[in-house]
């Protein structure tokens, strides 16, 4: 388990099937000042590795959990994430790495 997100990475809302592709820690930093997060919040690296959000002195950090991903459990949150865009069949939706499944979430990916 790395104690550094592996990028690109997703960020899962607790309570929010939407993901939020996050290229970059330069870009998490950026995000990460305009959004409120609760302790259920997770970033996704692309490795799989799951990262809990901290606040401290003003600043968000990224605290390794044990919990982690696998391609099937990316998958999974992928589907629900399009389910809510309801642009693409779901049954289609299948990544045989974690990696490709974040990397789909890209911008201008489609």
């Amino acid at each position: 388990m790395s104690s550094t997100p592996v990028w690109p990475a997703i960020l899962k809302l607790d309570g929010d099937d939407e993901l939020l592709f996050i290229a970059s820690q330069s870009q998490f930093e950026d995000e990460a000042t305009d959004m409120i997060f609760s302790d259920e919040d997770m970033l996704i690296d692309s490795e799989g590795t799951c990262f809990l959000l901290s606040m401290k002195s003003q600043k968000i950090l990224l605290v390794p959990h044990t919990k982690q991903f696998d391609a099937i459990e990316v998958s999974a949150l992928v589907q629900a994430h399009e389910f809510c865009k309801a642009e693409v069949c779901l049954t289609k939706i299948h990544f045989p790495t974690v990696r490709e499944a974040i990397a789909a979430l890209a911008p201008f990916k489609r």
